[in-house]
């Protein structure tokens, strides 16, 4: 089908002879060298065709989709609006309503022009920057009472280029005191950011046609939803930008954040996972093979930052990461050292434990079978191997043992499970109803497939709830909303990431087009996509909806819901839901890692309203200062409410300061706890559920 897709839309450009006249451009300039090739604008005309003719929603593109591409591709090239003047962007109106017109007849001249001036923008700025250094950073004025505007999404352009001169000087300025306050030495933060942006310079020299053009048709097939991207002949092998990078060698996700590389999530079992030194919103700055010198990597493009971090298996890489917990304002770092290695499929694999819990002066023995992903050793099942591993086949024996030690109830732990095998979900589900349909899939036809459990009976019928975060991807919400649309468990924790599309690749002449062509739904209708499953109880997540999962990309497709595949029954939890969130509210009022957990979520959404940061030096360390006292106050309350020893001061690889799911006994992990309390409210509520 791949094939077939790509030579349909190649079979109807065959006839193309020769460019339209290019649009009116710019004076000549030192970047002139980058234009469109024959072999792009076939490419660009197949990407038409293809999203025309294959894409889930099949919008139309027109002087709409023109102006959707326009804003795009200036938020891809100056998202802070730090480049850009106001005459660039009146120059470059006179195509905001032509994008369309111009991609349909192969005209890519107006892209590439638009990206040379970035290009002169970018050179003219770093050249302002470097000169600024010139000066003598220890030359620099701190006890002037200025403010930086760090938040520029929404800023109107610079007037000229005295205006983009103040804004760089004040930029320059806020590096110099980030990293003094860091503890860096003026001799040292010098020569950081002279080789910083003397690197970016030289990059800038590399720039290539098809750096323009992946650019360019990605600010156009983004603009359809954020996971149908293009992917240049290089790139096609190795990497899935916008998606998200999945990384040979360290187990980590990363995607693009401005001039930065954002840490989205780790794979399961994978070595940053194993580390407990890396988590998701971190960034990483800088990258060293082994001991040699660390790479600055800021201002970098991420399919670089993914070249430098890849590597031999057993070989080392040292990170330097930003941790997401510091202030917007502190760039204290921290280096990482992580062996590269391959994720094996047994680290994945399904573990129980058994948590022993105390309540209304009864002790309940609750089974936990924690899964980081849904697996399936694809080559042992299809060679015939009767011993191929498997999530399902995992579970139903890990359900054996528990049920050997006389649990009460059942907790499946999908926290920070990023999905996996769509058959492993449906086959999970398989286990824990009587029979029927598991997840519903829409094709762009409208066309509806429906994967369902054909084998009558239930594996275990007993008291179930599910834990989930916002981690918890793919086939995780797949699972999960079928246990809540069935009824069958109580769903607990956070809002789930929310990704329920469907991509393909498409080959084309030139590079490939990822292409989302379905949507997953649950069998009560309901989409999973951008709003993921909504837990029956929601915990504090420390994790931002705004930073992280399916509703936090630009362009992402909506929640919708379609035809149910089952007829709505009587919900035997609903009726229990106010008296289980009352109980639970009571229990956690007084938690300390509930409180703990609360409170930090309430600062940190005080420090991102912050929109300004202080370039007076005085001022900037007092309000450092004043942070990091709010900081050690929360983690010093959690403790002495749990009878610890409190801290002198924050240490940022502290152990203690792990969250709490990384603890070593189950009961230390606040909240897989509390979903056994849960689970043992709804048990006492409702004894109809006791395991026979």
């Amino acid at each position: 089908m791949k094939r077939s897709l790509a030579s349909t839309a190649l079979a109807l450009v065959l006839g193309f002879s020769a460019l339209p006249l290019a649009a009116k451009t710019t004076p000549a300039t030192s970047w002139d060298y980058l234009q469109p090739d024959r072999d792009q604008v076939i490419a660009s005309l197949n990407v038409v065709e293809l999203l025309k003719r294959h894409h889930y929603n099949k919008p139309p593109l027109n002087d709409e989709r023109s102006i959707k591409i326009y804003d795009n591709y200036l938020k891809l090239l100056d998202p802070s609006r730090s480049y850009f003047m106001a005459s660039d962007i009146a120059e470059f109106n006179q195509w905001r309503n032509q994008f369309d017109d111009l991609l349909k007849s192969g005209n890519l001249e107006p892209g590439f022009a638009i990206y040379r001036r970035h290009l002169t923008r970018l050179q003219e700025r770093l050249d302002f920057a470097l000169a600024e250094l010139t000066k003598g950073v220890d030359k620099i004025d701190f006890s002037v009472d200025e403010d930086l505007q760090v938040d520029r999404e929404k800023a109107p352009w610079a007037k000229d280029r005295a205006e983009l001169d103040d804004l760089w000087r004040k930029r320059v300025k806020d590096e110099v005191l980030r990293l003094k306050i860091a503890g860096k030495e003026t001799k040292d933060i010098q020569e950081l950011l002279t080789k910083r942006y003397k690197n970016q310079l030289k990059r800038l020299e590399q720039t290539r046609g098809e750096d323009v053009f992946q650019a360019y048709i990605n600010a156009f097939a983004t603009t359809y939803d954020p996971h149908t991207t293009y992917l240049s002949p290089d790139n096609a092998e190795n990497f899935d930008i916008n998606m998200s990078l999945s990384l040979e060698g360290i187990g980590a996700v990363l995607q693009s954040d401005n001039e930065h590389v954002k840490v989205v999530r780790l794979v399961p079992a994978g070595p940053a996972e194993k580390s407990k030194q890396i988590a998701p919103a971190d960034k990483i700055v800088g990258v060293a093979q082994g001991n040699d010198e660390m790479v600055d990597v800021i201002g970098w493009r991420l399919d670089e930052v993914v070249k430098l971090i890849r590597g031999p298996k057993g070989s080392t890489v040292r990170l330097e990461v930003i941790p997401a917990s510091n202030p917007p304002t502190d760039q204290t770092s921290k280096v990482v050292t992580i062996t590269r290695e391959a994720v094996k499929l047994e680290e994945q694999a399904a573990k129980k434990k058994v948590l022993h819990l105390k309540q209304d002066g009864r002790d309940y023995k609750l089974g936990v079978i924690e899964l980081p992903a849904f697996y399936l050793d694809f080559k042992a099942f299809r060679a015939g191997d009767p011993n191929y591993k498997s999530t399902t086949r995992d579970v139903k024996q890990l359900i054996d043992e528990l049920r050997a030690e006389k649990v009460d109830g059942l907790v499946i732990d999908l926290r920070n499970n990023g999905g996996g095998s769509l058959q492993e979900a449906t086959e999970l589900t398989s286990l824990f109803i009587e029979q029927g349909p598991t997840v519903l899939v829409r094709n762009a036809d409208g066309r509806v497939d429906v994967l369902a459990d054909e084998n009558k009976g239930i594996y275990y019928n007993g008291p179930l709830a599910v834990l989930v975060n916002r981690l918890s991807a793919s086939a995780s919400e797949i699972f999960a909303g079928a246990m809540q649309d069935y009824h069958r468990a109580l769903i607990l924790g956070g809002q789930t990431f929310g990704k329920g599309t469907v991509q393909t690749i498409q080959p084309l002449n030139h590079g490939e087009l990822k292409l989302t062509l379905a949507k997953f739904y649950r069998v009560s209708g309901q989409s999973t996509q951008h709003q993921g499953v909504l837990p029956d109880i929601a915990y504090p997540d420390v994790m931002h909806t705004k930073d992280i999962g399916e509703s936090a990309l630009p362009a992402a497709m909506p929640w919708d819901s379609i035809r149910p595949a089952i007829k709505p029954e009587l919900d035997p939890i609903k009726p229990f839901l106010t008296q289980l969130q009352s109980k639970h509210d009571q229990r956690t009022a007084q938690d300390p890692d509930f409180l703990f957990t609360r409170a930090s979520i309430d600062l940190s959404k005080q420090l991102m309203a912050e929109t300004t940061v202080s370039l007076n030096e005085v001022k900037r360390r007092a309000q450092q200062a004043a942070i990091e006292a709010k900081q050690l106050k929360l983690e010093n309350d959690r403790r002495v409410a749990k009878g610890e020893k409190p801290l002198a001061e924050l240490a940022k690889e502290d152990e203690d300061a792990l969250p709490v799911e990384d603890k070593g006994k189950p009961e230390d992990d606040a909240y897989l706890s509390e979903s056994g309390h849960i689970l043992i409210d709804y048990l006492s509520l409702n004894p109809s559920l006791a395991i026979h």
